[in-house]
């Protein structure tokens, strides 16, 4: 790809019916038989927990192609304090430019916009060996654990970067996810039913 074909800015109100289809047609029959994320950041956007100033979208030729977002969230430190932190996502590139270097070139911005901001760390559920390559680490690591997720289970999805180095240096705890990002199933049937139809497929790899 040539980062000069690309814009990365702020989304608009504008934006929004545009972003969640691109967002539908990303995450369509890929986690699961259809998709919901197109419905958690509508939802995401009126949450109190939202960054507004960490938004994005990425237009090429006109067109939108990709998005990301950010959240506030804390961890539970098993000292009693509590540790002010980002959590990111969905972050999704159109199907047709899928690694091509997009999506990376948008989370670089993305984190960096968020460092700027003055933000610590940002932690979410990701694949290592893409998110790796943006400086992700196994959250295990900086001793940070996932809520609800039984001892000695996989863990190996939860992710965590420092974006102010030393920032979680003697913290220990747990990280909880906004509630923003649980959703009711009729709801996501409601949501979608405004859109174009679409054929839901279990597949492989599917994880639900």
């Amino acid at each position: 790809m040539n980062k000069n074909d690309v814009i990365i800015r702020l989304e608009t109100k504008e934006d929004y019916r545009e972003t969640e289809n691109l967002v539908r047609e990303a995450f369509w029959n890929v986690y699961r038989p259809g998709c919901f994320e197109h419905y958690v950041i509508h939802t995401l956007r009126s949450d109190p927990a939202f960054v507004k100033e960490l938004d994005f979208v990425m237009e090429k030729d006109g067109s939108l192609i990709g998005q990301n977002m950010f959240m506030k969230t804390v961890i539970d430190a098993d000292d009693g304090r509590t540790i002010d932190v980002l959590t990111m996502g969905p972050i999704g590139i159109t199907p047709g430019l899928k690694r091509k270097g997009y999506g990376k070139t948008l989370l670089d911005f993305s984190l960096e916009k968020a460092s700027l901001l003055g933000f610590g760390a940002v932690l979410f559920e990701g694949n290592i060996a893409f998110y790796g390559k943006s400086g992700f680490s196994y959250a295990r690591e900086f001793g940070i654990r996932y809520h609800d997720l039984p001892e000695g289970a996989d863990d190996s999805f939860f992710l965590c970067k420092e974006l102010k180095k030393g920032y979680l240096d003697g913290v220990t705890g747990i990280y909880r996810t906004p509630e923003g990002y649980y959703v009711n199933d009729g709801d996501v049937e409601k949501f979608d039913s405004l859109f174009p139809p679409k054929k839901k497929l279990k597949l492989p790899g599917q994880i639900f």
